[in-house]
């Protein structure tokens, strides 16, 4: 007899060839129900955009969350020697996510190139198509025989690319919770006094910590805003309103970019933490400001719910809705553009010194 499945006849062969299916289906299974990991570099996403002796690379991780999970966004940029970075502020571009944490670092490499970092640790607010808008970083080229900024202008901008992800939903009884075994007796009590000790000796570094870092943060501030508020809020109005916004997605980026605008210069004209609050708890915060009259408010609440439609309700608006909100916008600059120059001068006046 030969070897081999051809060797088998009648019964013997057809349990044979059960037997090879059967193991096949099985193999199939299994893949299935364990596919395969995806490769490390799948999970990061990067985008890189240059422009003369500027580079800024968008780094996302992961590229497919679930909704609740961190999601973390790099900006890497760095600037040739002689260039001056004004990198954007704290949340500017963020608006429609939740930070929950923020780092920021400057560095000169060994090729004396400025290296500077901001690390987001965002929380998304609902699931589906999600989309991390381009972020503005300006540089002034400060090289011998360069010339500093366009005509016009105070500086050169970079925008970096849009970068589009989706935030899957958790269904309920997708992930099934685990439970163990208690952990037995708990250990015995530390000392009080050694604790209390270890307390006051982490206070007291965190404190000083703190006071050092706020101090760099406070001079990077200073250097970085050399103009008035006003003067630098109306100059990028003017560049945003130079940039094309036909298409949706520079529609949806026009106005997150518009309502970061107000938000920086309401923080830096009147104090109020505007960047980190969502929509309803910065307009509680305006509503208990000395500094802006009634009018002003009642303006800028029609204002961020406009573009709240915009960024988190898929609302296209119409050529007359941008209009209008870029003529709130101008308008509120311009009337408290003269308590900036003489703060005697009451908020509720300022409407009417702007018409007169």
């Amino acid at each position: 007899m030969s070897s081999g499945t051809g060797a088998l006849r009648g019964p013997g062969r057809t349990r044979w060839v059960v037997m090879e299916a059967g193991a096949l289906v099985l193999l199939l299974c299994s893949v299935v129900a364990h596919p395969p990991r995806r490769a490390l570099a799948d999970e990061t996403l990067e985008k890189t955009s240059r422009k003369g002796p500027v580079e800024a690379r968008v780094r996302l991780e992961p590229t497919q969350p679930r909704i609740g999970d961190p999601i973390h966004l790099t900006l890497t940029v760095t600037a040739d020697k002689g260039v001056e970075l004004i990198m954007p502020e704290f949340g500017e571009v963020m608006e429609r996510f939740t930070i929950s944490d923020f780092v920021k670092d400057e560095k000169i490499d060994e090729q004396g190139r400025t290296v500077a970092t901001h690390r987001y640790e965002l929380q998304a607010a609902r699931s589906g198509k999600q989309t991390i808008p381009a972020i503005l970083v300006e540089f002034v080229d400060r090289r011998a025989g360069s010339k500093p900024a366009p005509e016009g202008f105070d500086s050169y901008e970079l925008m970096t690319e849009r970068i589009p992800f989706e935030i899957a939903s958790v269904l309920p009884g997708e992930d099934l919770a685990e439970l163990n075994p208690p952990l037995g007796k708990l250990a015995p009590r530390g000392n009080p006094k050694a604790m209390l000790w270890a307390w006051a000796m982490g206070a007291v570094l965190m404190l000083g910590g703190g006071f050092w870092g706020w101090r760099l943060w406070r001079g990077a501030r200073r250097r970085a805003r050399r103009r008035s508020a006003y003067e630098v809020a109306m100059d990028r109005l003017m560049k945003l309103l130079a940039r094309p916004r036909r298409a949706p997605a520079e529609i949806d980026t026009f106005f997150v970019e518009l309502s970061a605008l107000v938000r920086w210069y309401l923080e830096n004209r009147f104090d109020l933490r505007a960047p980190e609050l969502t929509t309803e708890e910065f307009l509680d915060s305006m509503s208990r400001s000395p500094g802006l009259s009634p009018e002003h408010q009642a303006l800028l609440r029609d204002f961020l719910h406009r573009a709240d439609l915009v960024k988190f309700a898929n609302f296209l608006p119409s050529a007359e809705d941008i209009d209008q909100s870029v003529i709130a916008a101008r308008r509120f600059l311009e009337e408290t553009r003269q308590a900036l120059d003489d703060p005697s001068v009451p908020a509720r006046a300022l409407g009417e010194a702007a018409r007169a």
